[in-house]
């Protein structure tokens, strides 16, 4: 190893200040709809799935620790178990330590309802810090703007999935942010 990789693995992953002032305009989460939510729930009990057990993590804002509970709530009702729930606040010095408690334990999957800079700031530490991986997670419809993965990093959320508002799905392809319509009815 290099002087100059080992200086790269030793840094901060803290978003630099221009990327935070060209990113200044991302909108703040809104309140989730049951579409959202039956989606998530909807992408988290795929057949080949076999998701039992959770770790729940959002923002401090008001929209975002609705949404959380919301899901806790609905998981737990349909028999799954929400092993911790974890905050973060939208600025912090290294969101160290809401990144080792969201993978204190080991949950089958990680479901996120945040607001995007913050999320963005957070995955940066869980992927530089911890075994979190970004494939087993799941996200609200606030998370799905195309400008999220581009501030976190190249690959930093690639396969993170999530709802829209609508109730379509969304995942995250090495920095793009493609969106599936919603499952038709049955007639």
């Amino acid at each position: 190893m290099s002087i100059l990789t080992e200086r790269d693995t030793s840094r901060s992953p803290l978003i630099g200040a221009a990327d935070l002032a060209a990113h200044a305009d991302l909108p703040a989460p809104a309140a989730h709809t049951e579409a959202e939510l039956a989606a998530l729930i909807g992408l988290l009990t795929l057949p080949k799935a076999r998701i039992e057990t959770v770790t729940v993590g959002h923002g401090r804002d008001t929209a975002s620790r609705a949404a959380a509970e919301a899901f806790a709530e609905a998981w737990t009702a349909r028999g799954g178990t929400v092993l911790t729930t974890v905050s973060w606040p939208e600025t912090a010095a290294s969101w160290l330590r809401p990144a080792h408690r969201l993978t204190a334990e080991l949950p089958d999957a990680w479901v996120l309802a945040a607001a995007p800079l913050g999320l963005a700031q957070l995955a940066r530490r869980l992927r530089h810090s911890t075994d979190w991986d970004p494939a087993r997670s799941y996200a609200f419809a606030s998370l799905q703007d195309s400008r999220v993965p581009a501030l976190a990093g190249a690959d930093v959320l690639h396969g993170l999935r999530g709802a829209t508002a609508d109730g379509a799905v969304w995942d995250v392809r090495h920095g793009w942010v493609t969106v599936r319509p919603p499952a038709e009815e049955p007639a």
